[in-house]
């Protein structure tokens, strides 16, 4: 057979056998394996080659993940990155909003949170009631009358037996913030009548039928006051005012046998006043319970201060109910009373009828400049005139004012000293003779100086220069009561003179100085350099000094001389009975 009749059956097989490969197994023909063992089985007849595709499939297997894995590692990535990318933007308007609302929150409870200090350091910042109190409190002068402050009948009746027509500016701002419940934080100097004012209130929100109709009586009002003298008054007050009410008081203070408090407290009292000092050796022997009280009233804050009653006063508060009225009242407002009226009172009601530095302008002021030695010879020298007919002299110290009373009774003047040595009996007794009229002068200590409380004092006399301005007040504060006029002197030496300066600055004024009287003093004289050395930090000259003028004879003795009929003053002229010397009879 010719060799080109053999290569082409050769090629007529191959490609028979290449044909069923092609049709049967498709998928394979992409794969060069395959081919390879078709090539070497030419027989065709072994289909076993064929089962071989899906060992293939088999190890596609894991390549079909494959592209499947990408997309979910794909994925995440870009949300793991677009997560941080939104909330980027999400908290920027999260931490602008609450910056303007930090600032905002705290714009808002400013103006909320000031009236609430301010009703804790009262009292003096604010010196109207809120608006719904104001209707109360803004009706003022002598046109306001007693029936139009809401008092009760019985006690316009006692009032009227009193002979009291018009209430004073405090009482017409404290009695109707008081019958309300209000806690007040008043600033009145004595003499205003302040007393009436927290006593009428308190006369009537206890007359009631479960507080009179009781035949053992519990404590519910109490009032503390510095003073033996004023708590005697007070209890007078209340005395006068509650005669038509039922209700019950007492009046305990030391100095005097206590059976005799505890006798007059037997089966309760209504309302008790009270010094600090009795009040609380009473309540440590269980005499005394205060568990019940629903009002309480501090009167003459600043003087218990002064006097160091100011931990007692707060071992009292202690005892009291915290849910109660407090009426506060102090004649000045220092740091220290601000202090003790915010923590002992409850959103107060502050009332300031008179500034703390304003005298009664019924009271004539005046100064003589004097030697410290001589001020006995010009106290003797100005009592001579008649028109001294009720003097109350000032001293600093208690042994002071002895040896001026002595001083005075063996001249010839009667006169007696009142200082906190003397027993009450000794005190009251001297009381009912300066009211008698059987003492003439009465020298005090400033002590008792709130707990005078004389009508008709033609002088006060300041033999000493109070080294508290704001005494100064309290003194002058006993004469020109009641519309009556006054007069007011003062005796101040080298060494006072800087307390002098302390006094007119309180008042916002110079007092007249009287330059004409036998016992002046060349401190008139060199008042302006005594005045630059101050200024410039030097001590000025004390004492008696080498220029003084000379006032005694060849003899020995002091020549008499009457003082000029109209003494020259720096500043006004002295009208009479107004402390002007006079002629010697």
């Amino acid at each position: 057979m010719p060799l080109r009749k053999l290569l082409s059956l050769f090629k007529g097989k191959k490609k028979e056998t290449a044909e069923p490969e092609k049709t049967d197994h498709k998928p394979a023909a992409r794969h060069h394996a395959p081919e390879r063992t078709t090539v070497r089985h030419s027989g065709g007849q072994n289909r076993r080659p064929h089962q071989q595709p899906p060992r293939p499939a088999a190890a596609r297997r894991p390549d079909h993940p494959k592209p499947h894995h990408q997309p979910r590692a794909e994925t995440p990535r870009p949300a793991t990155y677009r997560k941080p990318e939104h909330p980027k933007p999400h908290p920027q308007p999260r931490t602008e909003t609450p910056r303007t609302a930090t600032y905002r929150k705290p714009e808002h409870p400013r103006p909320h949170t000031q009236p609430r200090t301010d009703t804790h350091r009262p009292a003096a910042v604010v010196h109207h009631p809120p608006q719904q109190h104001k209707k109360p409190a803004a009706p003022t002068g002598p046109q306001l009358k007693f029936d139009q402050l809401g008092l009760a009948p019985f006690l316009l009746k006692a009032i009227n037996e009193e002979g009291y027509a018009d209430p004073t500016p405090i009482q017409q701002q404290t009695i109707p913030l008081a019958l309300s419940g209000k806690d007040l934080l008043g600033c009145a100097q004595t003499g205003t009548g302040k007393t009436a004012a927290f006593a009428l209130p308190i006369l009537q929100k206890l007359t009631r039928p479960e507080v009179v109709g009781q035949q053992f009586r519990d404590i519910k009002a109490l009032i503390v006051t510095p003073t033996r003298e004023l708590a005697a008054q007070i209890g007078q007050s209340f005395a006068a005012y509650g005669r038509h009410s039922g209700l019950r008081y007492a009046v305990i203070y030391g100095g005097v046998f206590q059976g005799h408090q505890q006798k007059a407290m037997k089966g309760g009292v209504d309302i008790l006043v009270a010094t600090p000092g009795r009040l609380l050796d009473m309540m440590n022997q269980r005499l005394i319970l205060l568990h019940k009280v629903e009002i309480l009233v501090l009167d003459e804050a600043d003087r218990m201060l002064d006097m160091g009653f100011i931990n007692d006063i707060r071992k009292i508060v202690a005892k009291v109910p915290i849910r109660r009225q407090t009426l506060f009242f102090s004649a000045t407002m220092p740091s220290e009373i601000r202090h003790l009226a915010g923590s002992i009172l409850d959103n107060p009601v502050s009332i300031s009828v008179t500034p703390d530095t304003s005298a009664a302008e019924t009271v004539e002021q005046s100064v003589y400049f004097v030697e410290r030695n001589d001020k006995p010879d010009l106290l003797k020298h100005l009592l001579s005139d008649e028109i001294f007919t009720r003097a109350l002299v000032f001293t600093r110290t208690k042994v002071r004012a002895d040896r001026v009373a002595r001083k005075l009774t063996s001249d010839g003047i009667p006169a007696s000293a009142i200082h906190g040595d003397k027993s009450q009996g000794a005190r009251e007794r001297v009381l009912a003779g300066f009211k008698d009229g059987s003492i003439r002068v009465l020298v005090a200590s400033d002590i008792v100086s709130r707990g005078i409380d004389i009508d008709a004092i033609s002088h006060v006399v300041n033999f000493d220069v109070p080294q508290q301005a704001e005494a100064y007040i309290h003194r002058i504060g006993r004469t020109g009561r009641a519309g009556a006029i006054g007069s007011a002197i003062t005796f101040c030496d080298a060494e006072e003179r800087g307390d002098l300066r302390e006094i007119e600055k309180l008042l916002d004024k110079s007092i007249p100085v009287v330059s004409e009287h036998p016992y002046k003093s060349e401190m008139s004289v060199h008042e302006a350099v005594s005045e630059h050395r101050r200024r410039t930090g030097r001590k000025p000259q004390q004492g008696r000094s080498g220029q003084r003028p000379q006032r005694v004879s060849q003899a020995g003795q002091r020549p008499k001389q009457a003082p000029a009929a109209a003494p020259k003053t720096t500043h006004a002229s002295h009208k009479p009975g107004s402390g002007r010397p006079g002629r010697r009879g």
